[in-house]
């Protein structure tokens, strides 16, 4: 008698239609508006980048020396299509603050990563930079239809897997020794947001930064984490 097989696993079925690309173009919020970065943000980008040194610790460029030095960062990063950058108008002060990106997009995996995020101390734990974040998980889950959604940071950036972790992402592990950055190791820790864990995040944020959701002040009422429980 012929001994059967026991059939090995395999994942389930999924949609394997590529997603399509993110299109440059801008895309605006209630406290913010995304503009794809261009050369003509060099300055603001430059002025809002006095006296925060600090905040270009963990990422690949920057402190630049001079407006002249920042203007070639950014002449460089808008010229490429991955990572796709857009730079950050808060609607309280009108000027450029920050800048974001669409990156390691993979169309057949439907999978996406949101990065190379630098804002600057007046843009940083603000509404703005909370929905900026959002506006690109938007358009990438709902818009384009991706299905997971990555963040990654230096293992040693506290705030950045702070803010992973309050956007509603899930820690997979370290790479180590991943990569030489400003000649320095870089550990790399992972995050992803995945498939239906993206709807109760989305709905969180939404009531998060619904104006309702802060007092005279501007101090939230309700924190991500709680309105996130609410809905899972």
């Amino acid at each position: 008698m012929k001994e059967s097989v026991m059939p090995l696993p395999i994942g389930p079925k999924v949609d394997p239609t590529p997603r399509p690309l993110p299109a440059r173009v801008p895309i605006r919020g209630q406290y913010a508006s995304l503009e794809p970065l261009h050369r003509r943000h060099a300055a603001e980008l430059w002025r809002s980048a006095q006296g925060a040194d600090e905040t270009w610790t963990y990422l690949g460029a920057g402190p630049f020396a001079s407006a002249e030095a920042m203007a070639r960062q950014v002449m460089d990063l808008a010229a490429t299509h991955d990572p796709m950058l857009w730079a950050v108008r808060p609607v309280t002060t009108g000027v450029v603050a920050g800048w974001l990106a669409l990156m390691d997009i993979q169309p057949k995996n439907a999978s996406i990563e949101i990065g190379n995020i630098w804002f600057s101390p007046g843009l940083q734990r603000t509404r703005a930079a909370t929905e900026a974040m959002f506006l690109l998980l938007k358009l990438a889950a709902d818009d384009l239809g991706y299905r997971r959604m990555v963040w990654k940071c230096n293992a040693l950036n506290a705030p950045s897997k702070r803010a992973a972790e309050r956007l509603g992402f899930t820690y997979e592990g370290r790479h180590r020794m991943h990569m030489i950055v400003k000649g320095r190791q870089r550990d790399t820790d992972w995050y992803s947001l995945v498939g239906e864990e993206w709807p109760p995040c989305r709905d969180a944020l939404l009531a998060w930064l619904d104006p309702s959701n802060f007092a005279a002040d501007g101090t939230a009422l309700r924190g991500l984490a709680d309105l996130r429980s609410q809905r899972a």
